[in-house]
């Protein structure tokens, strides 16, 4: 029998409120359309827990914490895997994120990316369907460094926290900027300390290249600058998958990403590009990008979709119900301030940031069918989530007919060679079968 199944999936889901108990209008019609597939994702956008953890002393930007009650709500929109790893999974350091894979376990969801160390965080889940069982792997590059799992050894524990994708960028400059840069550095000796690392064995020098204060210069012919993937995390992250195609008919990474290219939000960095085409040349069928809270464009490569971002699909960042002092620091408020506070102050009573941003409350469901590892067709649901009603009610998903949107995000996958068309208010984009990986191994 041919492996084939239908697959829904969905961007960033950051809940902080209780569903209301009679429901609201269009639910009913968002929970049945994702139940009528079998492979049904989303990114958890959150730490799950009743303050049991500390909170980080860095966050993802908003300290993310649901209450445990929560996780029935997100149950019923019909979701049956979930990626764990994001700019948010530790901000409530290690106790908040054992916590929140305790009670994920607890509710009997299946969720990757995060785990007591680098081998839990890292590897591939499954999920069946009637006819095909699918393998997930699940990574984020946007965290803090100490956020990343450690590596379990014979004599020494691992460390709980999330599976990285970290990069490096390279700054390519002129000879003339080159010299003109190592002679400042010089002058204002701002590469002393690390210098000094090096003398006394506690770091080692770059090869090939210079370092000005944390970043680093390559003498090149022109002005430019180039971000590639972390060598060592990817081969992990290959592993993963091609443990993956051994398992399962079918594999779906899942990446969250906020990095850009240059000063563009619309557009995913360098390395995640890098990142994407080498997970599908190693046995990939689909790479689910998250985290900018927008849309970006979608790739079809060698007949593979890559979404370098599905936007939201649930979106409470406002109004969570605690905030550590370090939020409150961090915008110089009075002791006594509380998140209703702190909210108004950091969005300027709503006249800036994410809360005005028209892209930020609007996004699509993704959904297609594959037979043998091929989709040939994928569409796309456009989903709004009301950003017109006041801040502690939007944020909710329900259907849309925007096809402004469509076209939005059809001029986004245009530079990646991508045709979407437009058909009673669903986009439409007819995949042709590329070269499957050569190697599966």
């Amino acid at each position: 029998m041919k492996n084939k199944g239908s697959f829904a999936a969905a961007g960033d889901l950051f809940i902080t409120r209780k569903l209301p108990d009679k429901g609201y209008e269009g639910l009913e019609e968002l929970t049945a359309f994702i139940r009528s597939h079998d492979i049904r994702f989303v990114n958890l956008e959150m730490t799950v827990h009743d303050r049991e953890g500390y909170p980080f002393a860095f966050s993802g930007g908003t300290w993310a914490m649901g209450h445990p009650s929560l996780l029935k709500d997100i149950q019923k929109y019909g979701f049956n895997v979930y990626n764990g790893a994001n700019n948010h999974s530790m901000d409530y350091s290690h106790n908040g994120l054992m916590a929140t894979i305790r009670y994920l376990k607890a509710a009997d969801m299946n969720f990757a990316g995060i785990g007591e160390n680098l081998a839990d965080a890292s590897a591939p889940i499954y999920i069946e369907g009637e006819h095909i069982r699918v393998g997930m792997v699940a990574a984020v590059s946007s965290c803090h460094p100490a956020w990343a799992a450690g590596t379990q050894r014979p004599d020494m524990k691992g460390r709980p926290g999330v599976n990285p994708l970290r990069y490096q960028e390279k700054f390519h400059v002129t000879k003339e900027n080159y010299e003109l840069l190592q002679k400042l550095a010089d002058e204002i000796e701002i590469n002393a300390q690390e210098k000094q690392n090096i003398k006394e064995g506690f770091a080692t020098a770059a090869s090939g290249s210079f370092h000005f204060g944390t970043y680093e210069f390559v003498q090149d012919l022109d002005n430019h600058r180039e971000s590639i993937p972390d060598e060592q995390d990817l081969q992990r992250i290959i592993r993963s998958i091609q443990e993956a195609r051994k398992q399962s008919d079918y594999v779906m990474v899942s990446i969250h990403s906020h990095e850009m290219n240059a000063s563009d939000k619309e557009q995913p960095a360098q390395f995640l590009k890098t990142f994407a085409h080498a997970c599908i040349d190693a046995g990939a069928d689909v790479i689910i990008g998250h985290g900018p809270h927008i849309l970006r464009g979608i790739e079809i490569y060698k007949g593979k979709p890559v979404f370098y971002s599905l936007g939201n699909f649930l979106f409470e960042n406002d109004t969570t119900s605690y905030q550590p002092a370090d939020f409150y620091e961090y915008y110089k408020m009075p002791a006594d301030s509380m998140v209703g506070d702190g909210m108004d102050f950091r969005s300027r009573g709503g006249t800036i940031g994410l809360s005005v941003n028209p892209d930020v409350w609007r996004s699509v469901i993704a959904s297609w069918d594959v037979e043998d590892r091929h989709a040939k067709e994928i569409r796309l649901y456009p989903i709004h989530m009301g950003m017109e009603l006041p801040r502690y009610r939007k944020g909710l998903p329900a259907f849309s007919a925007d096809d402004e949107l469509l076209k939005h995000l059809a001029r986004l996958s245009a530079p990646f060679g991508t045709n979407i068309e437009i058909q009673d208010h669903v986009g439409i984009i007819r995949v042709e079968s590329g070269p499957l990986p050569s190697s599966t191994s």
